[in-house]
């Protein structure tokens, strides 16, 4: 296998001492002595629908990953997947949060993740496919962290410092994430015949939703630029597809997301007045 230690470069730069902990493990608190009033000349809905589409790309992405749980290949990639899923949420919770906060409705994190219909979640619509093999689930999460990444970083500068906190937190965790995905990436597709094939057929099927992902951030150069130094060491290659038209941005979704909210929601709209 020539994996070339690719996701050690793909790390370089970001210290990740930390990365491998799942969000909340630890006793730092990432808003902690952050001014939380938004600023003066900041679009209070702009920046509320940034979090809260931000916060739904995280919390659907981490229930399909919390469907790996006894399902992984090996037990230690199911710990890994499970925290991996347990960062996005820690995130999702963060977003959600400022959302109600910049929206001026007070809202929680409750009410957006567990009383809101699919019609109303904004997040794109590559993570809330159905998990398929572990091939296309690392592709997926190969792209979706790549993504998201890139995004962060960018945001770690925002004039928001309740945003740019949360941002500064992701950054390192998915930092983890993308090497993590990157490490299978290389493995499989550098593998047998059969890993081989499998993961040609994801990239097949994740291909028509990338420019989705650069149409709601421009960080498309970024973002090949680290697909492409994976596959080559992969020896795979990003397939040409036609786009997929429609946006989760816009409330348009894949028949999948309806019954992953119903799973997740079901418990909090049976009793939606209990303490936990």
């Amino acid at each position: 296998m020539s994996d070339d230690h690719v996701y050690l470069a793909l790390a370089e730069g970001h210290d990740d001492s930390d990365a491998r902990w799942a969000f909340g493990t630890g006793f730092e608190d990432p808003l902690h002595g952050v001014d939380t009033e938004v600023p003066a000349g900041i679009d209070r809905e702009e920046l509320a629908a940034c979090c809260l589409a931000l916060g739904d790309d995280a919390l659907v992405a981490a229930q399909r990953l919390a469907e790996w749980t006894t399902r992984a290949p090996e037990l230690e990639e199911e710990v890994a997947l499970a925290n991996i899923g347990l960062d996005l949420l820690g995130q999702a919770r963060l977003l959600y949060a400022r959302a109600g906060h910049a929206d001026g409705t007070g809202r929680g994190e409750d009410a957006y993740a567990y009383f809101r219909d699919a019609g109303d979640y904004r997040n794109v619509r590559l993570a809330e496919l159905p998990n398929g093999d572990f091939a296309f689930s690392v592709v997926r999460l190969l792209v979706l962290s790549s993504w998201r990444l890139a995004h962060f970083e960018r945001l770690t500068a925002t004039a928001d410092p309740v945003l740019a906190a949360v941002a500064v937190k992701g950054v390192k965790e998915l930092a983890y994430h993308r090497q993590w995905a990157a490490e299978w990436a290389v493995r499989l597709g550098d593998g047998t015949e059969e890993s081989h094939r499998r993961m040609r057929a994801a990239l097949a099927a994740v291909t028509p939703y990338l420019d989705e992902l650069f149409a709601a951030y421009d960080v498309r150069d970024d973002v090949l630029g680290v697909l492409g130094q994976v596959m080559d060491a992969a020896g795979l290659a990003l397939p040409e597809a036609p786009p997929l038209p429609g946006s989760g941005r816009d409330g348009e979704h894949t028949e999948h997301l309806a019954p992953l909210l119903a799973e997740l929601q079901s418990v909090a709209r049976a009793h939606p007045e209990a303490a936990w």
